[in-house]
This record gives structure tokens, sequence and C-alpha cells, in this order.
């Protein structure tokens, strides 16, 4: 699991980190934007959405400090501007609600647009906190140790969770 000092990895703890990342767009931008510096032209392209509201929930990421400028390149035209991540990874340690529901909506729009098959599994099963937690250990080490293959292979998306129902 990775380390808490690791620069990679951004905790999300302020007010205005969790209201951008409670919209469903604003998380498919950070999930796109996971491949690497990007424009707005190609960000509306892949996700389907135009660039006035690309170019806003943009806006929001940044001022938030979940994505940075990354340069420009001169076309005929203009000038491409480029953001980024700020960090590769981000690590919620108290999720609230409403980003929850907006990081749902957004795996959900994408696995409408997969191409291919998805998995997609619910099931409930009585567990000891004991079992539970090397359960929980277990999927993160699984997760963390996922060997990615060379650029250019497609992308995947990886959902975990585990959870205890209320009242129960």
């Amino acid at each position: 699991m990775s380390h808490p000092s690791d620069k990679s990895v951004q905790h999300i703890d302020t007010p205005l980190q969790h209201a951008a990342l409670a919209h469903p767009t604003r998380q498919r931008l950070l999930f796109a934007l996971r491949g690497g510096p990007s424009t707005i032209s190609r960000l509306a392209a892949r996700l389907g959405v135009n660039k006035g509201s690309v170019s806003h929930h943009l806006g929001v990421l940044r001022e938030a400090g979940l994505i940075q400028e990354a340069g420009t390149r001169q076309v005929r035209g203009g000038t491409e501007r480029y953001v980024r991540r700020t960090a590769e990874r981000l690590l919620v340690a108290r999720p609230r609600a409403e980003g929850t529901a907006a990081l749902f909506g957004a795996v959900a729009q994408e696995l409408e647009h997969s191409p291919v098959d998805h998995l997609l599994t619910l099931r409930h099963i009585r567990l000891s906190p004991a079992k539970a937690a090397r359960l929980a250990k277990a999927l993160a080490d699984l997760v963390d140790e996922a060997e990615e293959d060379p650029q250019g292979e497609p992308v995947h998306g990886l959902l975990v969770t585990l959870y205890q129902q209320a009242g129960t």
C-alpha cells in the first residue's frame, strides 16, 4: 500500500477538495488525466462533453488544487494549454456521501461507454471483524500490486470497496 508521505498521493481533506470531487464529470476528468497531460479539446472529445463544460469543471479542479497547468504548445491558429493531475493517486481518508455518489455516477458513465463487457458484482457476506480486516487488506494489496502494461494498452477501471451494511 502507498505510504502517506508518498508525493504521488494527494490527501483529500479540505472542504474545497471534497466539493470538487462531488460531480461525476470532474471525477471522469481526473480519470482521463491519469494517462498524462491533456487539453480541453481532447478531454471534451474523450468524455463526450462540450468544451465549455470541461473548462468550467477544470477550473473547479484547479481551484481545489487537484490539477495544474502542464505547459502550452503553439498550433495553427492559437495555443493549446495542457493540464495534469497534481498527484497520481487521491487518498480520501474520510469520504463524504456526495463525493462517493459522484464517483459511482462517474463509474456508471464509464461502464455505459465501455467498448467491451465489464464485470459488476455486488455480494453481501457475513464476516467477523477480523476476517473483514484481512479481506480489506488483501483487496488493497491486490490493487496496489497490479502490474500495468506499457503505454498504448487499453486502460481498465478498477473499483473495489468493502463496507459493513448499516444496522448489522
